[in-house]
């Protein structure tokens, strides 16, 4: 057994480890919001320290409560084990049942250094997006997931695994649930306080779920949302090379979007206030050059536009400086939007104009109303300079990050002549939902658990191979989308999106993710691919998630605040053969704003997950599609009636639907 084994199986230490120094070079999360009563802190210590033996409370309830005045939040730095975090190869792992080692590796990937945000602090991306608390759930979980049978589940709750408990070889061998309060205590304080007293967390999407593969898993809905938005504002055969897509953030998500607007074809500008974040995504290849001054940026951009380039600049500033600079030298935009992390704008997710990114840290710990008043400040700023270059023909989206929602929060000129609606539309109303989600078209992911880039590149010509024989086969409605998936994926070797574990991302329907699904398990067990694979998606997609102000921003029948969808997607994939599932309150667009779940599924080659993936890619997409359709979303009726026809099974309720003329003079 070898030392990393071991150390897994151990747990929480015999030992009391060594209190350690953090790291040098890390890159810690902001400072949290001093919320808790003198009480409440102590509450906190306490719960902190029923993780381990009395003999150690003495030592660790000082440290604890450093932890907590220092950094808002109890992390555990003393018990982050001293291994090297990343995704090894399935085989490494000790575990009694492959689905458990295969959630281990995910686990493990979503705190790889190179994939996570802020590691030492267990985040992963959107600023508190986080897979535990702390480290001694961390500690816990593996352990439990070593010792699992196929015939238990471990219930996590916001982090904590609360244990296993038997269940049968058909159930989840994990079933996870992030921040799911009681609905009047899910304003973002409630969030600061019941997270500093570690009872939840903000799982943000795909974090707390473990399926989270880097900004690969969003740039691809970037590259088909900037690819569209062109096609919005340009004549049909005109090119994006030299057209601007102006934006902002280069974290965990928003990372992506310097590579997608390379693969897009354009010039893409993208305003980053953290040069650790701007840096790590120049030297991982996904921004292609650097720049530190304003005034180097707009000579830059003219050559850019005049030279008809590809290229993706990263500007280490404030992007309210660029859109108002870029506004007085006449710079024309053709695209723009923002994906800093608005949900949550008062703890690092935005960094008002005007002051540096080490004076906003402080402040908004030590003078959060003042802090406040800054980003709300700002925002209007921004807004105001957006509002005058779209008067030029600029096309504005909000990227679905609660932009807008922040922006006529801080009483900023964004909202429509009928003061309801925002006057600049969500990617999902104009772009992803009528073209994508409302067909059933989402972000179906994988990852190869030998870590073998030779198992990657198998995957990718399965993939690619499907998708040819059912494009040749498809209706003109979805020709477009089984286009661009399949330039997405003949050329996603060659665009270098792997960071972290062997993964991959491609949007597809519920037949595309099951005929390529059973090919990867035909292909396992003919030991063409040399270890299981592990299924998932993004939350952001056709099923999962109930938003408002992103997924189903596009549903108008009055539905858009309620959460069925996603309750009943996470409770009919568990039964339907998931490995893992998930469901979270909170992510991407904020506490209490959205409901999302998610899953993951192991393929080894079994006739019995064969027949899982069937059952269970089947309803995690048409379950969004039948609740689309009854909205009377015209993509989405289409898209379920030939669904019914294909499958005679399926009983959907269909909408009459009603002329307007009827209606017109009721009230």
């Amino acid at each position: 057994m070898t030392e990393f084994q071991q150390q897994i199986l151990q747990g929480i230490p015999e030992q009391l480890p060594p209190k350690k120094a953090y790291p040098k070079n890390g890159n810690p999360a902001p400072k949290r919001k001093d919320i808790l009563s003198n009480e409440e802190k102590k509450l906190a210590v306490q719960n902190a320290l029923r993780y381990f033996p009395e003999a150690w409370h003495k030592e660790l309830a000082i440290e604890f409560a450093e932890e907590l005045k220092a950094y808002g939040r109890i992390y555990m730095h003393r018990f982050k084990p001293d291994y090297e975090m990343y995704a090894r190869p399935i085989s490494e792992y000790p575990a009694k049942t492959h689905q458990a080692a295969a959630i281990m590796l995910m686990i493990q990937n979503n705190l790889d250094p190179a994939v996570a945000q802020h590691p030492e602090e267990l985040i992963t991306y959107g600023g508190n997006g986080a897979v535990f608390q702390n480290w001694a759930q961390y500690l816990l979980t593996m352990k439990y997931l070593a010792e699992m049978t196929d015939e238990q589940t471990l219930n996590m709750y916001s982090g904590h695994p609360m244990g296993l408990f038997p269940s049968s070889k058909e159930a989840p061998r994990v079933v996870v649930t992030n921040g799911m309060m009681i609905p009047n205590y899910s304003k973002p304080d409630d969030w600061e306080r019941f997270n500093a007293l570690g009872v939840t967390q903000y799982g943000q999407m795909t974090a707390g779920s473990y399926m989270y593969i880097g900004p690969q898993g969003i740039v691809h809905g970037t590259a088909i949302t900037v690819m569209n938005a062109f096609r919005k504002v340009l004549e049909k055969n005109e090119s994006p090379e030299g057209k601007i897509f102006l934006t902002a953030g280069l974290g965990g998500m928003s990372g992506a979007q310097p590579k997608a607007g390379n693969i897009a074809g354009g010039i893409t500008i993208c305003a980053e206030v953290n040069p650790e974040a701007a840096k790590k995504r120049h030297d991982q290849g996904w921004v292609d050059e650097l720049l530190v001054d304003l005034d180097l940026l707009v000579v830059r951009t003219k050559e850019a536009v005049k030279n008809k380039e590809v290229v993706s600049l990263a500007y280490i500033g404030n992007v309210v400086d660029v859109w108002e600079r870029f506004y007085e030298e006449d710079i024309f935009i053709h695209l723009g939007s923002d994906q800093t992390s608005l949900h949550n704008p008062w703890a690092g997710g935005y960094y008002p104009v005007g002051l540096s990114f080490e004076k906003s840290n402080t402040l908004m710990v030590e003078n959060p109303e003042v802090f406040k008043e800054k980003v709300q400040e700002s925002l209007r700023r921004q807004i105001n300079a957006i509002n005058k270059h779209t008067a030029k023909g600029t096309y504005f989206f909000d990227y679905g990050n609660a932009f807008l929602l922040e922006v006529s929060r801080s009483g900023g000129d964004v909202m429509a002549e009928n003061n309801i609606d925002f006057r600049y539309p969500s990617y999902v109303q104009d772009i992803l939902g009528p073209m994508c989600f409302d067909y059933g078209f989402g972000p179906f992911r994988w990852v190869c658990a030998s870590g073998d880039p030779k198992d990657l590149q198998k995957t990718d010509a399965i993939a690619l191979e499907v998708m040819k024989k059912i494009k040749s086969e498809a209706p003109e409605e979805i020709q477009q989308q089984m286009q661009d998936n399949i330039k997405w994926i003949s050329e996603a070797e060659q665009n270098k999106l792997v960071v972290g574990s062997q993964a991959r991302i491609l949007y597809a329907d519920a037949e595309g993710r099951s005929k390529i699904a059973d090919a990867f398990n035909t292909a396992i067990a003919k030991g063409q691919i040399s270890a299981p694979v592990v299924l998932g998606r993004d939350h952001h997609d056709v099923s999962g998630t109930d938003s408002p102000f992103r997924e189903t921003s596009n549903i108008y029948d009055g539905s858009k605040f309620t959460a069925d969808m996603a309750i009943q997607n996470v409770i009919g994939d568990s039964f339907r053969g998931a490995t893992w599932v998930s469901i979270h309150n909170g992510g991407g667009v904020g506490w209490g704003e959205v409901i999302n779940g998610g899953f993951g599924m192991v393929l080894d080659g079994s006739e019995e997950a064969s027949n899982r993936l069937k059952k269970m890619l089947f309803f995690d997409v048409n379950n969004g599609i039948s609740r689309r359709s009854w909205a009377r979303n015209k993509e989405a009726r289409f898209a379920i009636e030939r669904e019914m026809e294909r499958s005679p099974n399926l009983k959907v309720t269909l909408p009459y639907l009603v002329d307007s003329d009827i209606l017109d003079h009721l009230f």
